[in-house]
C-alpha cells in the first residue's frame, strides 16, 4: 500500500512534465547487497536512454516490484540520473513457535511469503499470518492464534517469529442436507469431501472443520446436480455451528429445481466458414437428443466440433453455447465463429512453489506465439484442474504490449497432494486388514506413488507403484510396479509366493480407444508338503516368467464416478516371451449401465477369462482362473468349480454375468441403508493337467438382494441370495456380511 502511494504521489506531484533527457551517467547510493548493474536490470535502466517522468516513473515501479526496497527516490539532473535507495532489512531466520512437528513447520515455510535469506517486508507478514491459518484449519484447528515478532539485529537484519496456539481440532460431528434437494442424504455424502467424524476414521483429515473443503463441497454438489440433469440448481448456503467440545454440524442448504432433458441441438456458423464442414454433427444431436442435460454431453459435443476444426486446419476459430430452457426442457444452440486475429504474447505461470512450471505448461493446449483461442484456454485451465494437485486454478487473460496480442496469466494454489488410507473387515468368509499410502506430485513433478499392503488369514498382498501421467511430455501414462502375493494353505499342503515386477504405456490409439501394453517379470515358488495333492507337488519348485501384455479399451460411460449411461469395455491378452511354463492368457469384460427412472439405476456386466498351456506343460497353480465373490454371489470365495480331492484348483475359463438394480430410495432416508437387487451367473471349468478330473463346466447362478447399512459400529453390508443353479462340489454362500470400511 505504501509502494502504491508512493507512486501515486510521484504522478500528482508531476504537474510540470519534465522534458526528456538523454542520460550520460547513473548514479546510485544505499544499495548495500544489490549491485548497481544488478539495480539497472531490475529498473531497466542504461545509458544513452531518453528519460521523462514517465521513464522515471516505469522505473520506480520496476524497482519496488522487486521487494528488496523500502524506499526509492529517482531525479535527473543535467544528464545525471540519481537513484537513492533504501533496502529492506534481510530476513536471517523465520522460527514457529508452537509447533514440535518438522514437516508441518518446513510446510509453512514453504507457503509464506517470507523467506529466510530474503527481504524483511513488513505488509507481508499479514498474509503470512493468514496463510498459516489456513493451512491449519485444513488440519481442524480453527481457532489458531498466530503473533508474530521481528527481532532485528546490527547491519539491517531480523529473525521472524511465528507463535502459533494451536488450541483444540474441530472434528465434524453431522452433515445435514436440507431443501428441495431431491436426491437422498447418504449419496451426497458420497458425493462431498468432508466426512462425519466416527470412531472408525482415525486417519483421514476429512472429518476436520475445513472452509475450503466446504466450498470444495459446494461445487461437487453443484457439479453432481448439473450432471445428472438439474442445470439451475442452487447450493444456497451452508451452515457451520460450533457446539460443545470443538464440535461443527454442517447444513447445506440445497434447490435442485427442474430437471431437464435436451428437446434441440442446432449449430449456428458463421458466414464466413463452410457450413458443410459442420454436418456429421447432426448424427451426433441426433443420439444426444432425449437425454438429460449433462455439461459432460455439452463437453463432449464441444470436442466433435474441436476435433472438425483441427482436421480441417481452421485457425482463430471461437465457439460457445447458448442454453435456453422451456418449461422442462433445454434448448442448445452451438455459436461457432471466426474470432479476432490475435495472437498469445506471453503466458505467466504464478503461485506454483512445489509443483514444476513444466508440469503446468504441459496441459496447456496452445503456446507463446500460437493464436489466441479462448476454447483452447478453457480446455487447458480444465485440464490442470484435473490434474488433482491444486486446490484452485485462475486465469486472467489482458492485452499483449503488441497489437492483437494478448497475456495469460495462470495462478495456481497448491495443496496438501499425500494420501493415507487403511481399510478393515471381518465377515463370514474371514477378517481383512488394508493399508495405503499416496503421493499424487512427488518431487513437484505431477507423479503418483502409491504403496499398498492387505492381509488376511491365508494371504499377504503388497505393491509399490510409480505413475507418470504425462510421461516426457507425450500425454501417455508411464506406469513401474512391484508386486508380492503370498498364500499360505496349510490345509491343502502348499505355500506359494509370487514376486514381479513391470511396466505398463496408457494411451489414446483412436478416439475413445486406449491401448495399453506392458511387459512384466514374474518369479514363482510353490512349496508343498506330504498333504498336498498331485497337481501341487507336480508342479512344487520355482519358475519364472517374462510376459508381454497389452489392452484394449474404450470408455463411453456419461461419467466415471457412479456412472447413469453408457458403457465401459475392454479386452485384455497376455503373451509369454520367456517361461519355464508357458501359457496365454486372454480376458473380455463389458460393463452397460442405464438410469431405469430416477429412483432405479440398472447395470449389466459380463466377463471372460481364458488361460492355455503352450506345448506340453501345464497352466501353474498361480495362473488357474476364480470369479471372485462380486462377480458370483452365493458362493464361498475361490470354492467353485474343478477339484483335486478336496483342494479347488481353479479352471481354464472363466465367465460370468450380472444384472444389478441399484433402489436408493427404497428405505426411509433416516434409516441411513440402501438396497438392490442382482442376477448373477458364472462358471468356473476347464482342467488341461488331468482327464480323470470332472472339469466342472456347469452354469452356476444367483438371485438375490444385496444391502448397506450406516450403521454406529461401521459401514455394514448385507448379500443374501438363493442358488438357482450349482455344481454338486460347489460351496454356497446364502448369506454374506461385511463390517469394515476405509478410514
Amino acid at each position: 500500500m505504501r509502494q502504491i502511494l508512493i507512486i501515486f504521489l510521484y504522478l500528482l506531484l508531476s504537474i510540470n512534465p519534465l522534458s526528456a533527457e538523454i542520460i550520460k551517467k547513473i548514479e546510485i547510493s544505499g544499495n548495500d547487497r544489490l549491485s548497481d548493474e544488478t539495480v539497472r536490470v531490475y529498473g531497466d535502466i542504461s545509458i544513452n536512454q531518453n528519460v521523462d517522468n514517465q521513464k522515471i516513473n516505469e522505473i520506480i515501479k520496476n524497482l519496488y516490484s522487486t521487494n528488496f526496497f523500502e524506499d526509492i527516490n529517482v531525479s535527473v539532473s543535467n544528464g545525471t540520473l540519481f537513484i537513492k535507495l533504501i533496502e529492506y532489512p534481510i530476513i536471517n531466520e523465520i522460527i514457529i513457535v508452537g509447533e514440535t512437528a518438522n514437516k508441518f513447520k518446513e510446510q509453512i515455510k514453504k507457503q509464506i511469503k517470507s523467506k529466510k535469506n530474503g527481504p524483511f517486508v513488513k505488509s507481508l507478514i499479514a498474509d503470512d499470518e493468514a496463510t498459516i491459518k489456513k493451512l491449519y484449519s485444513s488440519l481442524g484447528f480453527n481457532f489458531l492464534e498466530v503473533k508474530s515478532k521481528v527481532e532485528k539485529f546490527p547491519k539491517k537484519i531480523v529473525n521472524i517469529y511465528f507463535e502459533l496456539d494451536k488450541g483444540e481440532k474441530t472434528k465434524i460431528s453431522k452433515i445435514n442436507f436440507k431443501g428441495d434437494r431431491k436426491i437422498r442424504d447418504r449419496r451426497l455424502r458420497d458425493i462431498i469431501t468432508s466426512q462425519e467424524n466416527k470412531f472408525w476414521k482415525v486417519l483421514t483429515r476429512n472429518t476436520n472443520l475445513n472452509q475450503s473443503n466446504i466450498e470444495l463441497d459446494k461445487r461437487l454438489l453443484t457439479n453432481y446436480y448439473k450432471s445428472i440433469g438439474y442445470y439451475d440448481v442452487k447450493v444456497l448456503s451452508e451452515i457451520v455451528e460450533i457446539k460443545d467440545n470443538f464440535l461443527a454440524e454442517i447444513t447445506f442448504n440445497i434447490n435442485a429445481g427442474t430437471r431437464y432433458r435436451i428437446s434441440k441441438i442446432s449449430t449456428n456458423v458463421d458466414q464466413v466458414l463452410d457450413k458443410n464442414l459442420f454436418l456429421p454433427l447432426n448424427e451426433i444431436y441426433k443420439d444426444t437428443i432425449g437425454k438429460y442435460y449433462s455439461p459432460f454431453i455439452v463437453k463432449k459435443l464441444l470436442d466433435e466440433l474441436d476435433l472438425i476444426i483441427s482436421n480441417e486446419d481452421l485457425q482463430f476459430i471461437e465457439h460457445n453455447v447458448n442454453e435456453i430452457l422451456k418449461e422442462d426442457t433445454i434448448e442448445l444452440i452451438i455459436n461457432v465463429i471466426e474470432g479476432q486475429k490475435i495472437v498469445v504474447e506471453k503466458i505467466d505461470i504464478l503461485g506454483n512453489s512445489v509443483t514444476n512450471e513444466v508440469v503446468i505448461r504441459s496441459a496447456l493446449l496452445l503456446d507463446e506465439g500460437d493464436p489466441y483461442s479462448k476454447v483452447k484456454v478453457d480446455k487447458s485451465i480444465s485440464n490442470i484442474k484435473s490434474k488433482g494437485i491444486f486446490a484452485s486454478v485462475k486465469e486472467t487473460t489482458i492485452d499483449g504490449s503488441m497489437p492483437n496480442s494478448k497475456k495469460i496469466e495462470i495462478k495456481v494454489e497448491e495443496m496438501p497432494t499425500g494420501e493415507i488410507s487403511a481399510g478393515a473387515g471381518i465377515g463370514t468368509d474371514g477378517g481383512s486388514f488394508a493399508f495405503n499410502i499416496k503421493e499424487n506430485n512427488w518431487l513437484g513433478r505431477g507423479i503418483s506413488l502409491s504403496a499398498a499392503a492387505e492381509f488376511s488369514k491365508e494371504s499377504l498382498k503388497g505393491s509399490l507403484s510409480f505413475t507418470d501421467p504425462d510421461y516426457n511430455f507425450t500425454g501417455r501414462e508411464l506406469t513401474y510396479y512391484l508386486k508380492n502375493t503370498s498364500n499360505d494353505k496349510a490345509d491343502s499342503g502348499y505355500e506359494n509366493n509370487v514376486i514381479g515386477g513391470g511396466i505398463s504405456l496408457t494411451y489414446e490409439k483412436f478416439k475413445d480407444i486406449y491401448l495399453s501394453p506392458g511387459i512384466s517379470l514374474l518369479h514363482d515358488d510353490l512349496k508343498t508338503d506330504s498333504s498336498a495333492s498331485s497337481l501341487l507337488k507336480k508342479q512344487s519348485g520355482t519358475s519364472t516368467d517374462l510376459l508381454f501384455d497389452y489392452s484394449l479399451a474404450t470408455d463411453k460411460r456419461d461419467r466415471r464416478f457412479m456412472p447413469t449411461a453408457g458403457y465401459y469395455s475392454s479386452f485384455f491378452q497376455e503373451i509369454p516371451i520367456y517361461s519355464d511354463q508357458p501359457h496365454m492368457k486372454n480376458g473380455f469384460s463389458t460393463s452397460h449401465y442405464k438410469e431405469l427412472n430416477q429412483d432405479i439405476i440398472g447395470a449389466l456386466k459380463f466377463r471372460a477369462t481364458a488361460v492355455n498351456a503352450i506345448g506340453d506343460d501345464d497352466v501353474k497353480l498361480s495362473q488357474r482362473l476364480n470369479v471372485n465373490t462380486r462377480q458370483l454371489r452365493g458362493f464361498e470365495a475361490g470354492k467353485v468349480g474343478p477339484k483335486d480331492g478336496d483342494d479347488f484348483i481353479g479352471g481354464n475359463y472363466t465367465t460370468s454375468l450380472n444384472l444389478e438394480a441399484n433402489l436408493p430410495n427404497f428405505f426411509p432416508e433416516k434409516s441411513n441403508a440402501e438396497i438392490g437387487l442382482f442376477l448373477d451367473a458364472g462358471n468356473v471349468w476347464g482342467v488341461d493337467y488331468s482327464d480323470s478330473i470332472d472339469d466342472s463346466n456347469k452354469i452356476r447362478s444367483t438371485i438375490g438382494i444385496n444391502t448397506s447399512w450406516i450403521s454406529p459400529a461401521g459401514p455394514l453390508s448385507f448379500v443374501f441370495s438363493n442358488n438357482l443353479s450349482k455344481a454338486s462340489t460347489d460351496v454356497t454362500q446364502s448369506f454374506n456380511f461385511r463390517l469394515g470400511t476405509t478410514f
